[in-house]
């Protein structure tokens, strides 16, 4: 599979027929490209290049000028963040609640030990996709997908299990596969 950028949609060749990855396709999309990816996951960690953080930046500006996160809301609405002490704290503003309720209410231990919230959709979408707390929505959810940070090496792994859960991670993927092949 590979990937055509453009100003109005970013679409994988599959076979003879382009797919414009979306919520409804993208698990389908990355388990067809899984064992491809993971193998160029793994040469990417063994020697990332020097210009990675570059690359994927760009690639980030690109599909978020093609993407409309609030058309999909697949992140909220199938995955839960890691919810940190300071998120909790954060929460209690937009709750007027204390920190005790607002784990009892909302989150649980997974089995990493990490808050997590107790369902999923997040309880805080809304119909629109909006959220309810976005100023005050956890760190995770500020930073997802996690694509225009630095030293994203670092996150090849978390990137490869998110490219089943969203578009864009698809595409950025897609695109480093492209320009470094």
């Amino acid at each position: 599979m590979r990937t055509e950028i453009d100003r109005k949609t970013v679409q994988v060749k599959t076979g003879k027929m382009k797919v414009s990855p979306n919520k409804d396709n993208v698990s389908i999309l990355a388990k067809e490209a899984k064992s491809e990816n993971e193998k160029f996951v793994k040469q990417l960690k063994k020697k990332p290049p020097k210009n990675l953080d570059e690359i994927v930046h760009e690639l980030h500006e690109e599909a978020f000028d093609n993407f409309d996160c609030l058309n999909c809301a697949n992140c909220c609405s199938s995955i839960s963040p890691m919810i940190t002490d300071k998120d909790v704290e954060r929460l209690t503003k937009p709750l007027k609640l204390k920190p005790s309720q607002v784990i009892e209410q909302y989150m649980h231990l997974d089995e990493d030990h990490d808050y997590v919230f107790n369902q999923a959709p997040c309880p805080f979408l809304m119909a629109d996709n909006y959220c309810a707390v976005y100023e005050y929505r956890p760190k995770a959810c500020r930073e997802y997908p996690h694509t225009d940070r630095r030293r994203f090496s670092q996150l090849l792994s978390l990137t490869l299990k998110n490219c089943e859960v969203c578009p864009i991670v698809f595409m950025i993927v897609e695109g480093l596969k492209d320009k470094l092949s």
